[in-house]
């Protein structure tokens, strides 16, 4: 197997070139932003990517015993969405009025199917939420209450508000709100608060079926019913076997407006360009227009990307080669 580690302007990301006879496998990230080792101690690092590992390792279980690419992805994500770790589901960052509000989308490689939530408040795991929009519903995205009503339909158990609230989340909130009063200006999450976000995978099956799913709680303090990239085809998630599946973690403003996960694989589409290539070459437009962030991308043979222009992503992959690796910083490990 050839792999090739690059590093540059736009973070650490990684290509991994497998033979044609094995290409099935999967990479997951537990979001990208302001994630310094100073702020981050050895025990707090552990338990990512302890959670991480079991994650990714879930997800590639299902591969593994000849399960799709769907089921890898939703396997993975719901574990990162149980997890008070992560910005999505339990853990879920507060908005302005001091609630969870969750977004997740999940898409099929296979038949390019796609289903979204947005600002739902009492879905303990909204990526399967968002595939049932897919599977059992004529749409593409539901929001809010309308989506709640269709989940309860479904049979969903409905989460009180406090399932999804941790202590860290409040605090955050409470800073960010103190700053906004001392600014007189609204804001939707500082930079600092911005630490840990969104979780996703993208998964290649034995099939030679891709999907990716992304999962979040958006941003700390955001108003108005805001939504970022995560629950949006085509800017957060995407996926197609003609190319590759995506997705994106980062300050959703900017990634909404460049398209950033089918930008990547029209770039594999139109210009023939690798699914690394073209992943840096779009998170170099959102850095351009001043977003940060960061994506996870694998194509039909297996190759992956995980480049960021943040300091720092929560991220792994397992393929199978044999290779599986966890990483934070710049620095990978093996477990």
């Amino acid at each position: 197997m050839k792999r090739v580690v690059m590093a540059g302007a736009l973070g650490l990301g990684m290509v991994a070139v497998l033979p044609a006879a094995e290409r099935f496998g999967l990479v997951v990230h537990g979001g990208a932003g302001v994630i310094r080792r100073e702020e981050l101690s050895a025990e707090r690092e552990a338990e990512y990517r302890a959670k991480l590992t079991e994650a990714r390792d879930a997800g590639y279980a299902v591969l593994e015993r000849g399960g799709s690419a769907l089921d890898a992805v939703v396997a993975t994500i719901t574990i990162l969405e149980d997890s008070p770790l992560f910005n999505a589901g339990k853990g879920a960052v507060l908005n302005a009025e001091g609630r969870c509000e969750l977004d997740a989308s999940i898409m099929d490689g296979r038949t390019q199917a796609a289903g979204a939530v947005a600002g739902v408040h009492h879905i303990r795991n909204p990526i399967l939420l968002a595939r049932d929009v897919m599977e059992k519903s004529p749409h593409v995205m539901l929001t809010g209450d309308g989506a709640e009503v269709f989940a309860r339909q479904l049979g969903y158990e409905m989460m009180p508000a406090r399932y999804f609230e941790t202590k860290l989340r409040r605090k955050q909130l409470e800073r960010v709100q103190a700053a906004e009063r001392e600014r007189k200006a609204p804001t939707s999450g500082a930079p600092a608060e911005r630490k840990h976000g969104t979780v996703g995978c993208a998964a290649l099956d034995r099939h030679g079926n891709l999907a990716a799913g992304t999962s979040t709680g958006g941003m700390t303090n955001k108003k108005f019913g805001r939504v970022g990239d995560s629950p949006i085809v085509g800017a957060g998630t995407y996926a197609s076997n003609t190319t590759c599946a995506v997705s994106a973690t980062g300050w959703g403003e900017y990634f909404i407006r460049v398209g950033v996960a089918r930008d990547i694989a029209a770039q594999m589409e139109y210009q023939g360009v690798s699914v690394d290539e073209a992943a840096r070459a779009t998170l170099a437009k959102v850095a351009k227009l001043g977003g940060d962030g960061g994506v996870i991308a694998i194509d039909g043979r297996g190759n992956v990307a995980m480049p960021f222009n943040t300091a720092g992503m929560y991220r792994a992959m397992r393929l199978s080669s044999g290779e599986a690796r966890v990483e934070v910083f710049g620095e990978s490990a093996t477990p």
